[in-house]
């Protein structure tokens, strides 16, 4: 394995590649480079790697700081260097109006409305989601490419789905998959993400989001990683810190969230983002939707979507506890946390079919940054390589998401590899994109 750091004639340090930050993208680069034969070191401001993918635990609980739902064939888990533990939500997801309950996904244990009354429009409305999202599953992404692009929104209302169908189901599992309300996202993502769920599903990580960053520092040389130091500038040969001196280095990558990284890298466009706020609630053992995804399509207070998470992963609660993970999205994700839990009570109660009021409140986690936006034109992906010697990766130069982490990190270990005359390492090479597909921009 290559060592990831060096003495330096003056008594600093030095090192082929300087990344900086150890989220998900970091740490997956840092792999990638190691996995080159490169020597890397990963500088991470905060005491421990994960980023937003980090889990806390509190009395038994693993509270995820984000919320996270992989699909579960996702193409970039599988070039992970070994399987990430996934818990299938086998329920499906659960589109829970006034009345009535649609239960979609693509391993659903039942097909019949869950509480609420039968009804022939009801009937028409389940065979009709299940029909055309087998026939997205199936459809090439060529197709979906070449569709005109428009805001998610107005995709949705000039295509021939029944008006009560695209606000009563399609808008509301669209607003869960792209964490934006006003579906204001290009219809070319907001297509590519229904098409993955109507091929897989949804999955929660076995023990918590921090098993992914775990799974990738794990693949790292001891001693890569060096949390609790700063970056304070950049340049394509040395890094200066906050009380740590220069590293020297041939390369840098920047592995951060985008504000973070227009702070390093004059110049970078910084996008547009979605808040997304996570409440986590400790319930008695065992609620009705079990492990299902319940979606509020009657809009009842400011909970997105809700979910049994220790259901589908037992691993998150205690024996004998059910930890409740809810989403709220859009505007209402910045109010204060015992406003948003006041409100959300009698909401969770109708969504789970269950008493909520003495759930106890575990923890608030809100990111004001969470989600970038992607509004037409839509970049699939976005320049990695600055200029010879300074790169840079995360979502803000991808799709938005977990994906777009480690598909960014692939192609900016690729260039950087390329530029130093290095020999990619197999499953690192990025695919040639076809230029009528796949569009770019800085």
């Amino acid at each position: 394995m290559p060592a990831p750091a060096r003495p330096a004639a003056d008594g600093g340090t030095t090192a082929d590649v300087v990344v900086i930050g150890a989220g998900t993208a970091g740490l997956a680069a840092a792999r990638h480079l190691t996995g080159a034969g490169l020597g890397v070191i990963v500088l991470e401001a905060t005491g421990r790697i994960g980023g937003r993918m980090a889990t806390d635990h509190v009395d038994g609980f693993r509270l995820d700081r984000g919320s996270w739902l992989p699909v579960p064939d996702g193409p970039e888990l599988a070039l992970l260097p070994r399987p990430l533990p996934l818990a299938r939500l086998d329920g499906g997801v659960l589109l829970h109006g006034t009345g009535r309950v649609q239960r979609v996904g693509a391993r659903p244990r039942r097909t019949d409305g869950q509480g609420g009354r039968s009804s022939l429009t009801a009937a028409f409305d389940q065979a009709w989601l299940r029909v055309n999202l087998g026939r997205m599953a199936q459809t090439a992404e060529s197709r979906l490419l070449a569709r005109p692009e428009l805001p998610a929104r107005a995709a949705l209302a000039t295509r021939s789905v029944p008006a009560r169908i695209a606000e009563g189901a399609l808008r509301p599992l669209l607003t869960v998959l792209l964490a934006d309300p006003a579906l204001s996202a290009s219809c070319r993502l907001s297509d590519l993400r229904l098409r993955a769920f109507a091929r897989a599903g949804l999955s929660l990580p076995r023990g918590g989001a921090a098993a992914l960053p775990e799974l990738l520092a794990g693949e790292l040389p001891s001693g890569t990683v060096r949390t609790g130091v700063r970056a304070v500038s950049v340049a394509a040969n040395a890094v200066q810190t906050e009380g740590h001196g220069t590293i020297r280095c041939r390369s840098v990558l920047v592995a951060t969230g985008a504000d973070r990284a227009a702070g390093l890298l004059d110049g970078l466009r910084v996008p547009e983002h979605h808040p997304v706020t996570v409440l986590h609630h400790a319930a008695p053992q065992g609620l009705p939707t079990g492990p299902a995804l319940v979606v509020d399509t009657a809009r009842r207070g400011p909970v997105a979507h809700s979910l049994a998470a220790s259901a589908a992963d037992p691993s998150r609660a205690p024996r004998g506890r059910t930890l409740v993970t809810s989403v709220v999205l859009g505007r209402e994700a910045g109010e204060p946390p015992h406003l948003l839990d006041r409100a959300a009570r009698a909401q969770l109660a109708a969504l789970h079919d269950a008493p909520a009021r003495e759930w106890e409140l575990l923890a608030v986690r809100h990111d004001a940054r969470a989600v970038p936006a992607t509004p037409p034109p839509y970049a699939a992906e976005r320049r990695v390589r600055l200029l010879a010697g300074v790169y840079v990766c995360g979502d803000h130069r991808d799709a938005p998401g977990i994906g777009g982490e480690l598909s960014s990190a692939r192609r900016a270990a690729a260039a950087l590899c390329a530029d130093l005359g290095v020999p990619v390492p197999s499953g690192t090479a990025d695919p040639a994109p076809d230029p009528s597909l796949t569009a770019r921009a800085v």
